[in-house]
């Protein structure tokens, strides 16, 4: 029973504080994702661990290492990828309309050592860097090539940022023009004025010619429409007059009917007043006498 509880008593207290005695005297180190750990002794680097995991300092510098927490440091250094954007860096096109700039980039340390001791603020430097590159590269430019370029425009900031951070212990990844506004807010009123304006005689043009268009296709449709009438009107007749050819040859007291009930409807269209009178009635014999 003793022994269970001795193991269970160091295990609980005496482990985790043995533990914590080997990690401050450098007999082991715990390394990150994405993280890199610069160990300096008298000031010079001894060496650098960058595999994530448990590592054990003594097995890749030898005693050094146990020297390190007395004499010496260990840095910690994140390599990975961060981004960054600069909003409204200034610029004047070569109209001299002065013109707000955002650009948008990444990075990462690529060098830990030199990240730590070649200069004092590597982040800030890179970012100075990028907005001096960014200034040069569109200063003077026509407004057209800097509203339109902006792909390569940004492969020419990073190419002539690469290589300065690079000495810095840092790898510039995508570098991105991703913004260009005016800053002159009544220049802004101005080209908004005249684009709405230009939008309205656009407007107004391509409604005047959608009218344009119904109207010619419905005269065409109309001249079409007419044509076809008149043709039908023009072969009525001859149709007309084939029948009652052909009815007369066939039988012509049909045909006298058929004049018959021509006539009568030609009467009843007309509107004129008929009278008709009994078979037996002798009035036009009495107006004939008197006269």
């Amino acid at each position: 029973m003793i022994l269970p509880f001795f193991a269970f008593f160091f295990g609980l207290i005496f482990f985790p504080v043995f533990l914590t005695f080997a990690k401050i005297f450098g007999l082991y180190a715990v390394v990150g994702e994405r993280e890199a750990q610069v160990f300096t002794l008298f000031g010079k680097v001894l060496g650098v661990l960058d595999d994530p995991g448990l590592r054990f300092p003594m097995a890749r510098f030898g005693l050094k290492a146990f020297l390190v927490p007395l004499f010496g440091k260990r840095h910690r250094v994140s390599t990975a990828l961060r981004q960054h954007y600069l909003r409204s860096q200034m610029v004047n096109s070569e109209e001299g309309t002065p013109m707000g700039v955002g650009i948008w980039y990444e990075m990462s340390v690529s060098d830990p050592v030199s990240y730590l001791f070649v200069n004092a603020n590597p982040e800030g430097s890179l970012k100075a860097n990028v907005t001096s590159s960014t200034i040069s590269t569109l200063s003077n430019l026509e407004m057209e090539e800097m509203l339109e370029n902006r792909h390569t425009l940004s492969r020419t900031v990073r190419s002539a940022v690469s290589p300065l951070s690079e000495k810095w212990g840092y790898r510039l990844g995508s570098a991105y023009i991703r913004k260009v506004a005016f800053t002159d807010h009544a220049m802004v009123d101005n080209i908004t004025e005249k684009v709405v304006k230009r939008l309205v005689q656009v407007t107004s043009a391509m409604r005047q010619d959608g009218d344009n268009r119904v109207g010619l296709i419905q005269s065409e449709t109309a001249m079409k429409v007419s044509q076809k009438l008149a043709e039908a009107s023009a072969s009525r007749p001859a149709i007309v007059g084939e029948t009652l050819n052909a009815i007369a040859g066939a039988d012509p007291e049909i045909l006298e009917t058929v004049l018959d009930v021509m006539e009568a409807e030609k009467l009843l269209d007309s509107g004129a007043t008929v009278e008709v009178l009994p078979a037996d009635s002798r009035m036009l014999v009495q107006l004939g006498d008197t006269g």
